[in-house]
């Protein structure tokens, strides 16, 4: 029984390599991240929500409603420190890029940051804080 489990995970491991690829860094989507990072750390809601995808405008309605839930909802987007740039990849459709944060306390956090492409311009379709990473908790 213990054998056929283990050639039963062989088998089945490159199913879960094929729904996460990782990609080649991608410096537009970089910098889309970043300057909505700097937006914020200005208090520039208005600049920030401009990197957000229409879906996500659509969900807040207005930059300040917008503003506000990132500031209650993600306190080191708000007020980011160090920002590290990590893996990006393809996962199940979406192309997710990890970014490493420091909030203003020291605390990194790990965060995966959901991007399209809307008319040739990447965009901010979410933000999902990663647990159990190892990184923060």
């Amino acid at each position: 029984m213990r054998n056929f489990l283990f050639i039963l995970c062989l088998a089945l491991a490159p199913l879960g390599a094929a729904a996460q690829e990782r990609l080649d860094p991608n410096p537009e989507i970089r910098g889309v991240i970043q300057n909505q990072l700097d937006a914020f750390s200005t208090g520039n809601v208005f600049t920030a929500w401009t990197f957000a995808s229409p879906t996500i405008q659509d969900m807040f309605g207005d930059a300040m409603t917008f503003g506000t839930m990132v500031e209650r909802g993600y306190p080191m987007v708000w007020q980011p420190g160090e920002t590290t740039f990590l893996g990006l990849r393809q996962e199940g459709g979406r192309l997710l890029q990890q970014v490493q944060i420091v909030d203003p306390t020291g605390r990194p956090h790990l965060l995966a940051y959901d991007m399209v492409q809307i008319d040739g311009d990447w965009r901010i379709a979410g933000v999902t804080v990663l647990r159990g990473q190892g990184v923060g908790a």
